[in-house]
């Protein structure tokens, strides 16, 4: 078993529980940890999962989608690659909101999510 990682994906959402966020919207950061198994030697690219792929379905969700709380749309982006991506044996997924609406000094905010295949 291998894993791959994307990390540091922004894409422009309207995710959050106030009005204001899904009507303005905001930057969000999703980072990918994906299990994939390495058989032998191989370097075909059927023999993992595709990056573009990957990213792609991200975009669209993360960019089209509207969730109220981030920990929502990273367990929707977990269950959205398993399913997607046969040769996926689990996901660990990282949604930042970086400009979460907190009175307050912060540099970062996240949730985090890890599921495997059963």
């Amino acid at each position: 078993m291998g894993e791959i990682a994307l990390l540091g994906l922004e894409f422009y959402g309207r995710h959050g529980v106030r009005p204001e966020e899904g009507r303005l919207g905001a930057r969000f950061v999703v980072d990918l940890w994906l299990k994939v198994p390495f058989e032998g030697k191989g370097d075909r690219l059927e023999e993992t999962v595709d990056y573009a792929a990957v990213y792609a379905l991200v975009e669209e969700v993360v960019r089209h989608r509207r969730f109220y709380l981030i920990e929502a749309l990273a367990d929707h982006l977990a269950e959205a690659l398993l399913q997607a991506f046969p040769r996926l044996e689990g996901v660990r997924v990282r949604v930042h909101k970086p400009h979460a609406p907190i009175p307050g000094v912060f540099r970062d905010v996240y949730a985090e999510t890890e599921k495997t295949r059963s």
